[in-house]
C-alpha cells in the first residue's frame, strides 16, 4: 500500500516495542509479527501479521499531536457502510494516554495502486474512470453540515460531520490571494496572469453559492486507489476529506488525466446521480483552484527538479512545469467558454 518511507527521524526500535505492547493490550493478543509498511505521507506504517489476518496500521507520533485521524476513521466507516470499495476500519485511538502516538488499524489489502498499473501500461483507464465516477456519486450521498475540513470536536460530541466554514466561498478562497502571490514572487506567474486569474474567479464567484456540501475525497488520484487493471478494490487515504462541491473530486481527475478520461468519469457519475446545475463551469472553476494549489506545492517542493522516477511522473518530470501551466490555462479557457472538457 505505497512506497517505502524515510524513518530516519524515528526511533523505530522503541516505536515497534511500544506498538507491540499496544496491540497486545488494546487490540488483539499474539502471536503476531510486526513489519514496517509503506507510505508516502508523514505517518509511520506497519503490518501486523496474525495467523488468520494481516492488518495495516498507521501511527502518528509527530509533535503536533494531530488527531484528525479520528475524522478520517469516521469517514471511512461511513464509506464502508455505503458499500464503496474501501479498507474496513477495525480500530482508532488518538488519546495518547499511555502511548505517545495516535493509531489507526484497517484492513490490509494486498493490491497495487492504480498509478503503478498505469506506469506498467496495463491499466484500462476508461473503464476505471467510469467506476471512479460512480463511486464519487455514491459517496456524495453523505452530506455534512457547513464546509471545508471537519471539526473533530463536533464529531466526538455529536457523532456528526461538520465543516469549519459557514460558507463554501470561505473555504474555496482560503489562502487564495496568498497562493497567487507566492506563485508570482517565485516567477511561476507574471503579474498580469495573476490579475487575470483573480478577475476570472470574481466573475464566476456565483458558482460558489451552494446550498449544502457533500463529501469530497480531496486527494482523488490513482495512487490513492488500489486494484487491478480493470477493477477497483479500495479507495484509500481519506486524510484530506472535506465537505465541499459536487464537482471537486471530478475536477481532481482533470489535474492529471485527459479529457477522454474525465468524460468517462463524468458519465459514470451520471449513471448514479444527476449532474449539478452549472456542472461544467464548476468543473473548470475547481480545476483552476486545485491546479493553483498543486502549483504552490510543486514550486515549494521543487517538484519540477525531481528525477523521472518521482511517483507523480508518468512521463518526463522536466515537463511537469509546462503541464501544470497548461492545465491552469485550460481551466481559465474552460471558464471563459473557449474549451470543452474533451479538449483537455
Amino acid at each position: 500500500m505505497g512506497n517505502v518511507q524515510d524513518h530516519s527521524k524515528v526511533d523505530m526500535s522503541e516505536l515497534g516495542e511500544q506498538l507491540h505492547t499496544y496491540l497486545t493490550e488494546y487490540f488483539r493478543p499474539g502471536p503476531f509479527e510486526l513489519r514496517l509498511g509503506g507510505g508516502q505521507g508523514d505517518h509511520v506504517t506497519y503490518l501486523a501479521i496474525y495467523p488468520d489476518q494481516t492488518y495495516f496500521i498507521r501511527i502518528d507520533n509527530g509533535p503536533e499531536n494531530d488527531d484528525y485521524i479520528d475524522v478520517e476513521s469516521a469517514v471511512l466507516q461511513r464509506i464502508n457502510a455505503l458499500g464503496i470499495p474501501s479498507p474496513k476500519l477495525f480500530h482508532c485511538d488518538s488519546t495518547r494516554i499511555r502511548f505517545p502516538f495516535a493509531i489507526q488499524i484497517i484492513e490490509y489489502i494486498n493490491s497495487k495502486d492504480l498509478n503503478e498499473h498505469e506506469k506498467n501500461g496495463d491499466l484500462d483507464i476508461l473503464t476505471i474512470a467510469g467506476f471512479i465516477g460512480e463511486s464519487v456519486a455514491k459517496w456524495q450521498s453523505i452530506t455534512p453540515s457547513k464546509y471545508g475540513l471537519f471539526d473533530r470536536s463536533v464529531l466526538i460530541e455529536q457523532e456528526h460531520l461538520q465543516g469549519y466554514h459557514n460558507t463554501y466561498r470561505d473555504y474555496f478562497l482560503l489562502n487564495w490571494d496568498a497562493h497567487l502571490h507566492y506563485l508570482q514572487t517565485n516567477t511561476f506567474f507574471e503579474e498580469n496572469e495573476v490579475f487575470e486569474i483573480k478577475e476570472l474567479v470574481r466573475e464566476y464567484d456565483y458558482l460558489l453559492n451552494i446550498p449544502h456540501g457533500c463529501l469530497v475525497h480531496k486527494d482523488l488520484a490513482l495512487w490513492n486507489i488500489l486494484g487491478s487493471s480493470n477493477e477497483i478494490v479500495a479507495f484509500i487515504d481519506w486524510s484530506d476529506t472535506i465537505s465541499g462541491d459536487a464537482m471537486d473530486d471530478l475536477s481532481l481527475l482533470g489535474c492529471f488525466h485527459s479529457g477522454e478520461v474525465v468524460q468517462a468519469a463524468i458519465k459514470g457519475y451520471a449513471r448514479v446521480r444527476e449532474l449539478p446545475e452549472y456542472w461544467e463551469k464548476k468543473f473548470w472553476l475547481h480545476l483552476l483552484r486545485n491546479m493553483i494549489f498543486k502549483a504552490v506545492i510543486r514550486v515549494r517542493g521543487k517538484y519540477f527538479d525531481k528525477p523521472d522516477s518521482f511517483f507523480m511522473s508518468n512521463s518526463n518530470s522536466s515537463d511537469l512545469r509546462a503541464f501544470t501551466l497548461q492545465r491552469i490555462r485550460c481551466a481559465c479557457e474552460g471558464l471563459r467558454g473557449n474549451k470543452k472538457i474533451a479538449e483537455l
